[in-house]
């Protein structure tokens, strides 16, 4: 059995629905980070086997396929498209490892892409004749008492597990100024449309907390991550490859992806990360780094909490409260930005996870 090793990651800049990305299309989003991530990685395009792209605004088709074409990619790379929503950009990464450890390939591109700006418009139908009604959540469950929106659910875990609206916002408050201050390495960021940073950082203060607007509950405008476009992917390869290239080789050495209660999606990561320590016989304290996504701040909380991880290695340059969530390139990102974590460090080992709707939960583990 062999390795698997991220050689290169690279994601756009991330902005809000509408904003300085909404006019790309999810190809043009998509390819020019492809080619950007191989480029880094020093891999001819020939050498790609499949490119695995998470998206979960359904685009219809195949957006993997359009985005390797769009690309220049060999016709032979099929496109694996993937939906397991939030969690799906690290999934593809997953998916990924186990190509390359089974031997089924050696060069896969894998992360995700979203533009919430270009989402189609969905509508259900009915057997009895009425007009088609529009939507903009999908079930997550068979059972609607069971399928909480995203809000009301982040509203209830801060009611079950104490945690305040002050707690939240200060998080909130905290991740913007991590985004401020961080300078992302040029390897990182591929500009796209004359933008080339995060658009949505800024300076939050707790009294911008303290009048934002209220979603639900505790839940507001500011401890909660803003929909947003994006695409990121890094680029997975066995050890023979690695061998040959000169660059960073970052070992992905865990992954799994996990169902919780579909009621409390927040606590779904916990069972995903206790599982990759499981695999690895490694805990909390051997963590030099991690990236844990904030769609929520309650959420990022209550899994930094509940893992046991210490507060001061989580999101070093900011989370996804500070750039916003693109929502199938979001765990993506979450593992772009932990591979650069590594390297800036040298050496360490770093942790991703992210939670789905539904109540899923994935996680993965990288070392340097």
């Amino acid at each position: 059995m062999t390795r698997a090793y991220v050689v290169s990651a690279c994601r756009s800049p991330v902005a809000p629905r509408g904003g300085a990305l909404a006019h790309l299309s999810l190809p043009d989003l998509a390819a020019p980070v492809l080619i950007a991530a191989l480029t880094r990685a020093g891999l001819e395009p020939s050498l790609v086997e499949e490119v695995i792209c998470s998206t979960a605004l359904g685009p219809g088709g195949n957006p993997a396929r359009s985005i390797a074409l769009a690309a220049g990619l060999p016709e032979h790379v099929a496109g694996l498209s993937i939906d397991r929503q939030c969690a799906g950009g690290l999934d593809a990464l997953a998916l990924a490892r186990q190509m390359i450890l089974s031997g089924a390939a050696e060069v896969v591109v894998a992360g995700g892409a979203e533009s919430y700006s270009r989402q189609p418009l969905r509508y259900r139908t009915f057997p009895d004749g009425r007009p088609p009604a529009a939507y903009t959540q999908a079930p997550f469950t068979p059972w609607p008492e069971r399928d909480p929106e995203m809000a009301q659910a982040a509203a209830a875990l801060g009611l079950s597990q104490g945690i305040t609206r002050q707690a939240q916002d200060d998080w909130a408050v905290e991740s913007h100024a991590k985004a401020r201050a961080h300078r992302p390495a040029e390897t990182e960021l591929v500009p796209l449309a004359g933008t080339e940073s995060d658009t949505f950082t800024r300076r939050l203060t707790p009294a911008l907390c303290r009048r934002a607007k209220v979603l639900t509950g505790d839940i507001t405008a500011a401890n909660a991550a803003v929909a947003a476009d994006a695409a990121a992917f890094c680029i997975v390869v066995s050890e023979r490859i690695a061998a040959g290239l000169t660059g960073p080789k970052v070992e992905l050495i865990a992954a799994a992806t996990k169902g919780s209660r579909p009621e409390d999606p927040g606590l779904a990561p916990l069972v995903a990360i206790e599982e990759v320590f499981r695999q690895t016989g490694l805990a909390a304290a051997d963590l030099n780094v991690a990236e844990i996504m904030e769609a929520y701040a309650v959420q990022a909380i209550a899994c930094v909490t509940g893992a046991r991880i210490a507060p001061e290695i989580v999101n070093i340059g900011g989370g996804a409260l500070a750039r916003g969530h693109p929502i199938g390139a979001s765990g993506a990102i979450n593992a772009v930005r932990l591979w650069h974590e590594l390297v800036a460090r040298g050496s360490g080992t770093g942790l991703a996870a992210i939670a789905a709707a539904g109540g899923i939960g994935s996680a993965a583990l990288m070392r340097l």
